[in-house]
Parts: C-alpha cells; sequence; structure tokens
C-alpha cells in the first residue's frame, strides 16, 4: 500500500518527476521461498524494470540482491539488515546496525542504566545489542524467549532474579505478548523499567500499560509532529477512501497520534519510492533513460543502472523518516530517532538522538519530578521494615491493632511525613527473616530489607539500614536522613577514689623533692653567709654593767626557721641586714612567690574536678588489650567495616572478634546492650553512634568511649531504577530544612519510651564547682595532726631530757626532778619559773634572760652561779 500511494503522489505531482511515470508491479512471494523469488525478478526484468524494491525477507533478499548485482538494476531494501558490507547496486534505508547500536548505549546511559537483562527473540537481536555487551560499565544477564508462546516461565526466573531493568528486543508482532504476560507476573510495577529496541512501538496496542506505572522508554524514526508526515497521512487515508479501501482514521499531535498502521518499513518504502524518483529526475535531466528487458539468463546489463544507484547514493531527500542521505557504502548512518516514553496519556516525546550529540532530553527535570509525583497519588507502596529501638517498635497497646497502627517509631513518624508530602498510601510489613540486608554468597542472593526490595516483594525499604557500598550496587539509596558513626557502648567508667595526699598531686614527686632540696641548700647558704658576714654580728649587752657579747641571729636553727618561714609565707623574728643575706632572702622569696602561687591555682583543678577511672578511652585502648571482649551485630554494617577495613588497627581488632570462642557476635543489638550492662567491664560493644545515644538515654550505666571509627549514613533503600528515589529525596530535604527531622529525633530521643531517664553530671557544668568532702582534704588533717603529734612527743622527750639533766647536776632522783617539774607545768596560776643554788626567791627578778650557763657576775645585786635560764 505504502509502494502504491507512492507512486501516486509522484506521478500527480510533476515537480517530483518531469519526463517520466512510475508504474508500481507488486509480487507476492512467500517468505522462505528464495526459487520462487529469483522466478518473480527474472520475470518482472523481461518486462523491463528501473528498480526493485524488496523484498522483507532475510532468506530471499540474498536471491535478489544477486540477480540485481548481475544484471546492474538497483536493488532498494528498507529492512533492518546485520551486514556490515554491501553490494555495488544495493541501497538500505533502514538505519545501519552500529548506529541504533550506538542510540541504545546512548539512551541508557542517559537514563541511569548500569544493571539490566537483555530479552531477545533470536540472533538477530543478539547482533542489534552486541555493542551493549561490549561496554564494560554496564552489568548485563541474557535470557532469550522460549519457542513456544508461554514466555511466563522464563520471566518468572528473570523476576526471581531480581531483574528491574529488560532491555525487550524482540519482534514487533510479539512485544503485547510479552508485556502482557510480564504484567500478570507482576514484572509492570512501578519500579519495572523497560526498554524495548523496535522501532514500531508506536504501532503496538499499549492501552493496558499505561496506568501500571511501568517506565517504557522506547525510539522510533517517524516524528508525528512532522508537518510532512501529517499532510502525508492526511491524503494517504483520503487518497484509500477514494478508491473505495478501508484504512484506520489519521490522527494529529504527538500526544493524541495513533499511527498503528505506520510502522518503521512502511514508511521507508514511502521514502524509498521518493529517494528512487529523486536520482531519476536528476539522472533524466541529462541523459534520456530508457528502461530495456532483460534476461537472467544473458549477458546484458542496463545501462543506466550503474549511474541511477551513484545518484541515490548522492542525493538527499527529506522523507516521512527525516533527512535521507547514504555514505560511500551504501548505508544510512546519520538519522535522527525519537525517544518517546509511554505515560497516562499514551507515548510522548520525551528527547531527540542523533550521531553527532548523543541523547537530549527536552523535558526539564521539574517536569520529569512533577510527572512522577503525580503517578505516586494516592498509590499504595509496599514498605519493609525490621524492628530495632526507636525506628521500628511495635506499639504496646492493650487493644488488638491491625495494619500500620501496630508500629511506632521514627521511622514510622518518618514516612508517614514522607507520604503526607507526596501523597501515597502505604503498608508497612517487617522483614521475613529480620535482617536488614546482606549478601548470601552460598545462596548467591540477599536476604534481609535488600532481598525483599530485589524479591520485588516491597517497593520501599526504611529502618535503620546503612548506606554501604555493596547495597547502593544493588539497590537505590534516598539521600540520608541521618549521619553517624561506629562507636564503642561501654560501662560507664567508676569514679576513682580521692587520694588521701592529693593536695601533693599539683606537683609532681620531682619538683617536691628538688623544692625540699632547695629549702636546705638555701638554709644552709644563708647559715654560712651570715656567719662570714660581718653585719650579721651585732653587739648584745648583759647586766647592768653593759658587758658587750658579739651575737649572730641566724644559726642554723634560725636559718632553717627562717626559710620555712618564707616558704609558708609568714613572717619571723629574723630578718637579714647584709646585702648577700638580703639578696638570698630576695631570691628566696621570689621563688616561693612564684611556687606557692602555682601550688595554689593547680590546687584547684585537682580538688575540684573529679577523676574517672576507665579501662578504655577509644578503639585502639581495646585493641591493645585482650582482657575485655568486644563485638558487634554479625552481618550488619559495623560487621562489614571491620571485615573489609584496610586499617591495622582495625583489622587486628577484627581477627580478634573471629577468634574468640565463645563467639563476641550478638544476633541483635538489644542482645549486644544486655551484654555490656551485665558484663561487669568486661565485654564492649560496637554499633552506631545514634543507637548508642539512645540506649545511653536509658541505661545510666552505659556510655559511648571515644569518637566515631567512621561516618555513614541511614537512607532509604528503593529498587534499582525506582522513578520514586529523587521524589523522595526532596521530601527528606524538605523536613530537614523545616527542622521536622530534628523535632523527630529529639520526641524518640528524649522523650518517648523512658527517654531522658540520665541527666546530665553537674560537675560537667562549667558554672558550678564540686563540693569538696573529706576524702579530698583528708591528707591535710592527717598532716596536721601528724604535725601536732611530732611536736607533742618531741616536747616529751624535751621534758625528759631536762629532767634528766637536772637531776644530774643536783644528784637528785630524776623521777623527784620529773615530779616537780610537772607541778609547775600543770599549775594553773604559774607564770614564772625560777631556779637558784640557794633555793630562795630573789627579790629582783627584772633581769633579762641569761642565755650563757655557769658564768658569774659579782657586780649583780645578787651573787649568784646562773644554773639554767631564768626570768
Amino acid at each position: 500500500m505504502a509502494l502504491r500511494y507512492a507512486v501516486e503522489a509522484i506521478n500527480s505531482d510533476r515537480k517530483l518527476l518531469t519526463h517520466a511515470r512510475l508504474s508500481a508491479q507488486i509480487e507476492n512471494i512467500p517468505k522462505t521461498d528464495s526459487f520462487r523469488a529469483s522466478r518473480k525478478v527474472c520475470s518482472l526484468l523481461k518486462t523491463g524494470v528501473a528498480a526493485i524494491f524488496g523484498p522483507q525477507s532475510d532468506q530471499t533478499s540474498a536471491h535478489v540482491q544477486s540477480i540485481c548485482d548481475a544484471l546492474e538494476i538497483p536493488h532498494i531494501e528498507n529492512r533492518w539488515d546485520f551486514r556490515l558490507t554491501r553490494d555495488a547496486y544495493s541501497v538500505n534505508l533502514y538505519p545501519h546496525p552500529s548506529t541504533l547500536a550506538k542510540a541504545y548505549m546512548d539512551v541508557l546511559k542517559a537514563l541511569g542504566w548500569r544493571k539490566f537483562c537483555i530479552i531477545y527473540q533470536n540472533n538477530n537481536g543478539l547482533i542489534r545489542v552486541q555493542e551493549l555487551l561490549k561496554d564494560e560499565s554496564f552489568k548485563i544477564t541474557l535470557r532469550q524467549l522460549p519457542v513456544s508462546d508461554d514466555y511466563r516461565p522464563m520471566l518468572k526466573e528473570t523476576k526471581k532474579a531480581g531483574v528491574t531493568h529488560v532491555v525487550l528486543d524482540v519482534e514487533r508482532k510479539n512485544i503485547f505478548t510479552v508485556l502482557r504476560q510480564a504484567q500478570q507476573i507482576g514484572m509492570m510495577t512501578s519500579y519495572h523499567n523497560y526498554f524495548i529496541t523496535s522501532l514500531d512501538v508506536h504501532t503496538v496496542e499499549l492501552e493496558d500499560f499505561r496506568h501500571g506505572g511501568t517506565n517504557m522508554t522506547a525510539m522510533r524514526i517517524v516524528d508525528p509532529e512532522n508537518p510532512m508526515v501529517q499532510r502525508v497521512i492526511h491524503d494517504w487515508y483520503f487518497g484509500e477512501l477514494r478508491h473505495g479501501r478501508t484504512m484506520e482514521p489519521p490522527s494529529s499531535g504527538l500526544k493524541n497520534s495513533n499511527m498503528t498502521f505506520l510502522k518503521t518499513e512502511v514508511a521507508l518504502m514511502y521514502d524509498a519510492v521518493q529517494l528512487f524518483a529523486k536520482a531519476l529526475d536528476d539522472l533524466d535531466r541529462s541523459r534520456h533513460i530508457d528502461v530495456t528487458p532483460l534476461d537472467c539468463d544473458g549477458d546484458n546489463t542496463w545501462v543506466h543502472g550503474n549511474s541511477l544507484i551513484n545518484y541515490m547514493k548522492w542525493v538527499q531527500v527529506n522523507g516521512l523518516t527525516g533527512l535521507i542521505k547514504f555514505d560511500t557504502e551504501g548505508f544510512r548512518r546519520d538519522v535522527e530517532l525519537e525517544i518517546i516514553e509511554l505515560t497516562k496519556e499514551g507515548l510522548n516525546r520525551v528527547g531527540r538522538w542523533d550521531p553527532n550529540t548523543g541523547a537530549n532530553y527536552t523535558r526539564s527535570y521539574n517536569d520529569v519530578q512533577q510527572g512522577i509525583v503525580q503517578s505516586l497519588q494516592n498509590k499504595t507502596l509496599i514498605i519493609t521494615s525490621v524492628l530495632a529501638s526507636p525506628y521500628t517498635m511495635l506499639r504496646e497497646s492493650s487493644q488488638h491493632l491491625t495494619g500500620n497502627y501496630r508500629y511506632e517509631g521514627f521511622c514510622v513518624d518518618l514516612i508517614n511525613e514522607i507520604s503526607e508530602i507526596l501523597g501515597f498510601n502505604y503498608t508497612i510489613k517487617l522483614a521475613n527473616d529480620g535482617n536488614h540486608g546482606k549478601f548470601d554468597s552460598k545462596k548467591n542472593r540477599w536476604n534481609g530489607m535488600i532481598g525483599e526490595l530485589l524479591d520485588q516483594k516491597a517497593d520501599l525499604a526504611i529502618g535503620d539500614l546503612t548506606i554501604t557500598y555493596e547495597r547502593e550496587q544493588e539497590v537505590d539509596f534516598t539521600m540520608p536522613w541521618m549521619n553517624l558513626g561506629i562507636s564503642i557502648l561501654y560501662r560507664k567508667p567508676t569514679k576513682k577514689p580521692p587520694n588521701l595526699f592529693s593536695f601533693l598531686s599539683p606537683l609532681s614527686l620531682d619538683v617536691w623533692l628538688y623544692m625540699a632540696t632547695a629549702y636546705l641548700a638555701v638554709s644552709l647558704l644563708l647559715f654560712v653567709l651570715a656567719r662570714f658576714s660581718p653585719y650579721e654580728w651585732v653587739t648584745s649587752v648583759v647586766g647592768k654593767e653593759e658587758a658587750k657579747l658579739l651575737e649572730n641571729q641566724f644559726s642554723l636553727n634560725n636559718s632553717l626557721w627562717f626559710t620555712m618561714g618564707s616558704l609558708l609565707q609568714q613572717g619571723t623574728d629574723q630578718q637579714p641586714k647584709a646585702v648577700s643575706t638580703r639578696m638570698v632572702a630576695g631570691m628566696w622569696w621570689f621563688f616561693t612567690l612564684i611556687m606557692i602561687s602555682s601550688y595554689t591555682a593547680n590546687l584547684a583543678a585537682f580538688l575540684t574536678v573529679e577523676r574517672m577511672e576507665s579501662p578504655i578511652e577509644s578503639a585502639e585502648d581495646l585493641a591493645k588489650q585482650t582482657k575485655i571482649k568486644y563485638g558487634s551485630l554479625y552481618g550488619g554494617s559495623t560487621w562489614t567495616f571491620f571485615s573489609t577495613s584496610k586499617v591495622a588497627t582495625y583489622q587486628r581488632m577484627f581477627s580478634f572478634m573471629e577468634s574468640q570462642n565463645p563467639s563476641v557476635y550478638t544476633k541483635s543489638n538489644d542482645e549486644g546492650v544486655k551484654r555490656v550492662s551485665k558484663g561487669d567491664g568486661q565485654y564492649a560493644y560496637m554499633m552506631e553512634s545514634s543507637s548508642i545515644e539512645y540506649i545511653t538515654e536509658r541505661y545510666c550505666d552505659l556510655t559511648q568511649v571515644g569518637g566515631p571509627l567512621d561516618s555513614k549514613s541511614y537512607g532509604i533503600a528503593l529498587p534499582p531504577g525506582s522513578p520514586y528515589t529523587n521524589a523522595i529525596s526532596e521530601a527528606i530535604l524538605s523536613l530537614q530544612e523545616g527542622g521536622t527531622l530534628q523535632q523527630l529525633r529529639t520526641r524518640w530521643w528524649k522523650h518517648k519510651k523512658g527517654g531522658g531517664q540520665c541527666k546530665d553530671d553537674e560537675s560537667k557544668s562549667s558554672s558550678k564547682a564540686n563540693e569538696l568532702g573529706l576524702s579530698n582534704v583528708g591528707g591535710v588533717f592527717v598532716v596536721l595532726l601528724a604535725g601536732m603529734g611530732l611536736a607533742s612527743v618531741v616536747a616529751v622527750c624535751e621534758f625528759v631530757w631536762k629532767s634528766r639533766k637536772l637531776a644530774t647536776e643536783e644528784q637528785g632522783s630524776v623521777w623527784t626532778e620529773m615530779s616537780k617539774e610537772l607541778r609547775v607545768a600543770l599549775a594553773c596560776d604559774a607564770k614564772n619559773k625560777s631556779k637558784m643554788i640557794s633555793g630562795d626567791q630573789p627579790k629582783d627578778t627584772s633581769y633579762l634572760s641569761v642565755n650563757t650557763y655557769g658564768t658569774t657576775y659579782p657586780n649583780s645585786q645578787y651573787s649568784f652561779t646562773c644554773k639554767e635560764q631564768i626570768s
């Protein structure tokens, strides 16, 4: 029909072909009968032909081509041909296979496909996608359609393998069947993506798939908005009506275009006739062309065939399939293709492709996101999660709860906020095995929430699900809704009991020893310098006769007493008079000023700051010891971090954990928390810092040790290629900027489920100092008591020694002297004590104290020998 209409259109327009008219001779032959095709061609040649169009079958086309080459008749084809070389008298209007392969690759890369399955029907399909197979950036699996018409078993295996991106390369007549059966087994959901290599998708009835939300992308070579295309279709339709033939009525406009009759090969046939007429007209202007009968068994050839085929390769024509031009080999490489997608309104053009610039999408990002959000309206998504406090928990209630009301927690509130923004409904279900998601190499599949996404049992996974490289390769993640890191959960450190002599702590032992040495050295130096310096010897008057003696105040005892008084910021009766001794005293005072000030300043910190005693302060401390055991959740992201880490410390820790028996790993975080609480400081558990923060708000005896070991994030996981990823990410960003995420975190960490029980230690506040107890300053009392006790012992020793000396001098009993001295010491009214040889009380006792014993003063009022110091 396309050939006949094209010939009629050319004959009716004398501008297209000036000196000749075309006559269409149509022959129908079986697709696989090459012998009959050869006989038909030979019979046509005997009548005289200028060109042969077709056939469309691979099996018969080669025989027709050989005859045309032998007789130099132009052979024009409009079918897909995998051959990379062409015969001299042949042109093919169908885009070259390498051009289509490049178009497929550019579109898939623009769509962001990394992993997909190619479902093909025959070997020609493999040839069409061979360029994709060569690209190492793609992770591709291949599945061939079975010979039977039931494709469901193969599609079920594909679905079971977690395939969500499919490149479908099948014949046009099988596209609907494959899609229908895929829809029946649940492979036509919103997170499934199909790219169809056929250029005739617009001729397939896709009404049943428009509202399923499936992302379906394809390409076509005919632009329905092209005025030439619309005019030709209109004329074609009414031309068929004039000849009494029925035809599907055309419709114009991109969104409502329904050109089911205008297959690619049909449009190419029309363009082929236009191209032939253009070349024939150009050649006819330079020479007279006549058609001569030819015999397949003869040696004659058509004299104009070579020139005509060269003209066809040289001229350019704008047809239904765009600009038609060939390279020197007779291939059509320079073509433009439309990128189309299936929406609720039908097939829409979303971009164009050309060999120079690749895939160019005409729709904006906002248009894409708006369409996705609209597709989410009132849609019900299946959400998988796992029980973990405070993210997803079972609601405590005396009533029997069903549906989403059974669950509560941070993630439940988060998905509820997102659903209100995007307008979708959801159903929460727990993962069957209760795991987050780990690849099982034995079963060659993922478990947990990731496995349910890949098995297409859920549309979305939310929980304390860490974004890791392995998971990112299998599923898509939204932007993080919480940032955290691995840290250590351990028992709170016990308060270190204050040292009895903590007042000595501000200075080290070395400094105390140096100070004692300096004290003795300065005392000795002061004593020596005072003895040498004449200015330290002063005259002392004794008695009424003014007996003069030279006296030095800095005896060894006085020197020690002077330096001790200066050190303790006190004064003494002795004051240096010489320049040398004053210099020593001044430098000693400066030294004591600095030392005492430093001691006083540091003493406040040591007495007011509580010391906490903890055996570990970081992961390095854990790695250096073996007494305290430590572990993590087996198979989780924390376990993966240690198992894959290249840091020597973490590798050593992982080796230690792997070697322990019984195992230090746990099956859940709750189990790890219980082991830490009951471990009496002998077990540490490694988990995410956000979970540790939640636990330490409720278990006051537990705390976080050290800082984060790494940096990671929690995100919402979706099946690979899900169209909702960006929309949900934007909703999370909106909640973050509005402060909703922080409010939810405060609600579930600080308030709900027993939060806020552990108050901050007041000692950590900088505005209030700790009170000092007896344990902080008890050593000072001990020193005071020890000093008083030592003074008492020395006094007793002095008492006994003096009594013994008096008893020896008076040749009396020691006990008698001790009793006399004791009566005087204990007498409450006794203020003076004297002792003379005669035993009489002197009349005048106003003399100054006599410092020298055994000296007789004959000029005194009383003549006596001084036996002891008297007043």
